[in-house]
């Protein structure tokens, strides 16, 4: 099973630029699919959606530069048209709607696992990946989510009722599929640097 692991990354690490770049682009389309996996709440604009599990399952396969790339290609072809936010919607209208600030912490949050997936072992663990993860979803994503929310709104809004429109009712799917990502990582993400070389800082050696 790790041998099978080790080679997953080093063929990810060594594949051309080309297949790179297939790959980002099928991730972004892989994260518009799930964007129309959705249920809209009455009380909020931002509806419940799969994305989160997309961003976080493409952070950990394609590593801290292209899982990032690969996110910042589906928010900008979306911006630019592409129906991949949720409800087939795209455009600059879209972007700059109430997800805005959630759509640039899927960005974020992307390079960020990476980083930490592809350049720390420890962080491969399911103790360690799960938090991460946790701080991803709830410290990016939903921080600038509801900040961008709150300008959405005119700032017209407390922060009682910011949190119910924007953070506390995902909480729960969230964890689930924080859940499911971590458990996904425990199985496809290598215990031990491909070449052998840790040093004591228990870094990954991929550069």
């Amino acid at each position: 099973m790790e041998f099978s692991r080790v080679n997953f990354f080093r063929w990810r690490y060594e594949a051309g630029f080309e297949q790179k770049m297939l790959l980002a682009l099928a991730f972004a389309a892989f994260t518009g699919i799930c964007a129309q996996i959705r249920i809209h709440l009455p009380w909020t604009p931002v509806p419940i959606t799969m994305q989160t599990f997309a961003v976080f399952l493409t952070a950990i396969i394609l590593g801290r530069n292209w899982g990032g790339i690969s996110q910042t290609f589906y928010v900008l072809f979306s911006a630019l048209g592409v129906p991949w936010f949720a409800g087939f919607k795209g455009g600059f209208s879209a972007f700059f709607g109430p997800t805005g600030g959630y759509l640039v912490g899927f960005v974020i949050s992307a390079f960020f696992i990476g980083y930490f997936v592809d350049r720390y072992i420890a962080s491969r663990f399911l103790l360690t990946l799960f938090p991460l993860l946790l701080f991803a979803n709830f410290a990016i994503i939903h921080g600038l989510g509801c900040l961008w929310l709150y300008l959405w709104t005119g700032m017209s809004v407390s922060i009682i009722e910011l949190l119910i429109i924007g953070s506390l009712p995902f909480i729960p799917g969230d964890i689930a599929k924080i859940f499911a990502i971590s458990a996904i990582g425990k199985i496809i993400l290598p215990k031990a640097a491909y070449n052998g070389e840790v040093d004591a800082g228990r870094k990954y050696r991929l550069l």
